[in-house]
């Protein structure tokens, strides 16, 4: 078996902040890409701040950049052009989040470093993309999430508009980004030329929104709030157990709907003319989620679960984050790990959600502290000199 990794010898220069730019390369990272996270000097990324924070380093950044080596530079320094030109010239990606304008107002735009490096692919990521009417607002993931419809489609149908309990757009636009990036990894073998690539968290936002789009056009039916409740099928929905605790019970198709009146003392459903059917059941959903409710309230969710669970009809326990943590299949998996980190100790965060027989991912570092490897990223990357670096140092520009 060998011990590379994917993306072995791929250099990635990541310019962006937040969550969207960051995660993207550090995926890129966890597959074996050599990556430098390029922050304004003195004052890092504008995630430094955000607590909590363990001896003056930042949760926030560790979970977002680990894999990736720090360089701190003076953006608006006269020099740093050129600096980040030299870079580009040898790194295989390129990542930026900054609001369109800004890299083509530093002197670092597509067409520019197309010349300067024609194999460099540039990822750039934007709120409403890089052109168009409200291209240049402002935007974070509960700003897509607003304009996407998403928003409008998540919460209780007699409540009001809901975010999503964590920032779905930032990951799935990294997640895109990321994908991007592999493609045109992958095209550049063929042609030997690098590819600007986009991702939105706009069009990210949409990507998730199932039918609404085509219902809405085809019947004019505006997907609205459900809760809990599944769009297509009954009955799946969250439900109370005797002693508190809420599950999730999804036996919404005809044969998982068999085997949950089966399993429990509901079999009298089975002959129901209102229930023979998934269409049926969703023309009657208040009744057929009242007999569940009704049943899953006189047990504990210990036995609804091994109850449901026997009978193969998906069943889950609304877990909370100590009762994850302690999940046997999380621990098997290792979706947990630790890492050290050079201010911070060891520090526990999510694993890697993919696996790869041949090529798996690693962590080979913790997140960078501010600059904590410029002099060394200059002199590998840019090919520049100790007394190049000296200068640099000296008027400010790193």
């Amino acid at each position: 078996m060998s011990h590379s990794t994917a993306l072995d010898g791929i250099r990635v220069l990541d310019l962006s902040r937040f969550i969207s730019g960051p995660f993207c390369g550090m995926q890129l990272g966890d597959l074996g890409a050599e990556v430098v996270k390029v922050e304004r000097l003195g004052v890092g990324e504008d995630c430094r701040p955000v607590a909590p924070h363990i001896n003056g380093e930042s949760l926030y950044i560790m979970v977002h950049n680990r894999n990736k080596r720090g360089l701190a530079i003076d953006y608006r320094a006269a020099g740093a052009t050129a600096v980040l030109k030299r870079l580009c010239a040898n790194v295989d990606i390129l990542i930026e989040n900054f609001r369109p304008g800004t890299m083509e107002a530093m002197g670092l735009d597509w067409e520019t470093l197309h010349e300067i490096n024609p194999r460099l692919i540039m990822v750039r990521i934007s709120g409403f993309g890089q052109s168009g009417p409200t291209s240049r607002r402002p935007c974070f993931d509960v700003i897509a999430q607003a304009t996407s419809g998403l928003m409008n489609m998540t919460g209780q149908a007699d409540g009001p508009p809901t975010m999503a309990g964590t920032f779905i757009i930032d990951y799935s636009t990294g997640l895109y980004a990321t994908i991007a990036a592999l493609a045109a990894l992958e095209a550049r073998h063929r042609s030997g030329r690098g590819q600007m690539v986009q991702a939105s968290l706009l069009t990210s936002a949409m990507s998730l929104l199932m039918t609404a789009i085509p219902e809405y056009l085809l019947f004019g039916k505006n997907t609205t709030r459900q809760g809990t409740r599944d769009r297509y099928a009954a009955p799946a929905n969250n439900f109370r157990c005797s002693d508190g605790v809420w599950v999730h019970i999804s036996s919404g198709n005809d044969t998982l709907f068999g085997r949950f009146a089966r399993a429990t003392d509901l079999r009298d459903m089975l002959d129901d003319p209102r229930f023979a059917t998934s269409d049926q059941r969703m023309a009657n959903i208040d009744a057929v989620e009242a007999r569940v409710a009704e049943w899953a309230v006189r047990h504990t969710n210990g036995e609804v679960l091994a109850i449901l669970s026997s009978a193969q009809v998906p069943c889950a326990k609304i877990a909370d984050i100590a009762d994850v943590v302690a999940d046997e299949q999380v621990q098997h998996l290792g979706q947990i790990m630790e890492i050290d980190h050079p201010v911070a100790g060891k520090v526990p965060m999510q694993g890697f959600p993919i696996g790869l027989s041949e090529t798996p991912s690693s962590v080979r570092r913790a997140a960078p502290t501010i600059g904590q490897h410029t002099d060394a990223v200059l002199a590998e990357w840019g090919g520049f000199t100790q007394l190049e670096i000296g200068e640099l140092r000296s008027t400010r520009v790193i």
